[in-house]
C-alpha cells in the first residue's frame, strides 16, 4: 500500500555483517503532506539493534534521518539470510505539535484516524566485497598500439646502424624489440671503445712530442758547451804561448 503521509527509503535495510563489529545503516523520512506527521519506528528483534531518533514529529514537507545500528555478530553466517524487519508507522498530528504532544493514543486505532505503516526488512552484505577480477588480466598482456609503434621505431633505428657496420647480413631479416635493443647496446659499446682508444692514442702522442721536445733541447745544450769548451781551451792556448 503506497503511503500518502511519508515517503520512507530506502526499501529495505542493508547492513554490513562483520563479525565482532557494529555497523549502521540510515533511513531517510520525508513529510509529503503540508501537516505535522508523528511517527515511531519499531523491529522485531530490539535486543539486536538500536535506533536513533525511535520517535518524533515531522514539519510538513521536513525530513530526518533515522540511524539503525546492528550489534557486533559473535558468529560468521555464511548465507547472509535474515528475518529481522523494521516498521514505520506514522499519523497526523495537531498543527504545531511538538513532542510533549507525542502521547501513545496517537497511534491507536480509532474511527476518523490515519495510521499508515511501511515495513522494512533487514539485508546483510557482506562488509568487504571482493573486487571484481578484470577479463584482461586473465587475457595474456597484448601490447598497446603506442608500445607497438615504438617497437617498430628501435627495430628501424637498429636495422640502419647494423646495416652501416654491417651487423646482420643483406637478407633484410626482421629483428625482435630485444634483438634491436641488443644491437644497439652493441653499436654504443663499441663507439665508446672507439672514443677511449682515440684519447690513448692522443695521449700517447703528447708524450711523444714531449719527448722530441726534450731531445731536441738536450743537442743545444750540447753543442752550446762544445762551442763554450772550445773557447775556452784556445783562450787558454794562447795564454800559454804567450
Amino acid at each position: 500500500m503506497s503511503s500518502t503521509l511519508l515517503r520512507v527509503s530506502p526499501s529495505e535495510l542493508k547492513i554490513p555483517y562483520e563479525v565482532k563489529r557494529q555497523r549502521s545503516c540510515c533511513m531517510q523520512l520525508i513529510n509529503k503532506t503540508d501537516k505535522y506527521v508523528a511517527f515511531k519506528v519499531k523491529t522485531t528483534n530490539p535486543r539486536k539493534y538500536s535506533v536513533r531518533h525511535t520517535c518524533g514529529i515531522l514539519l510538513p514537507r521536513s525530513s530526518c534521518s533515522v540511524t539503525v545500528t546492528m550489534q557486533a555478530p559473535k558468529e560468521i553466517q555464511l548465507d547472509y539470510h535474515c528475518k529481522d524487519k523494521f516498521l514505520v508507522q506514522s499519523a497526523v498530528a495537531r498543527d504545531g505539535a511538538t513532542m510533549r504532544d507525542f502521547v501513545p493514543e496517537l497511534f491507536t486505532r480509532a474511527p476518523g484516524r490515519l495510521i499508515e505503516e511501511f515495513k522494512l526488512r533487514v539485508v546483510y552484505v557482506a562488509a568487504n566485497p571482493p573486487s571484481p577480477v578484470p577479463e584482461e588480466a586473465e587475457e595474456e598482456d597484448v601490447p598497446s598500439a603506442s608500445e607497438a609503434m615504438g617497437c617498430e621505431a628501435k627495430i628501424t633505428s637498429a636495422f640502419d646502424a647494423a646495416s652501416k657496420l654491417r651487423y646482420i647480413d643483406r637478407s633484410g631479416a626482421k629483428l625482435s624489440c630485444a634483438e634491436g635493443a641488443s644491437v644497439v647496446s652493441t653499436l654504443v659499446g663499441d663507439k665508446v671503445h672507439k672514443v677511449d682508444e682515440n684519447h690513448k692514442l692522443g695521449q700517447d702522442m703528447e708524450l711523444l712530442r714531449e719527448a722530441r721536445s726534450s731531445q731536441q733541447g738536450f743537442s743545444v745544450m750540447f753543442v752550446l758547451f762544445v762551442f763554450m769548451s772550445s773557447v775556452f781551451i784556445g783562450h787558454l792556448m794562447k795564454h800559454i804561448k804567450v
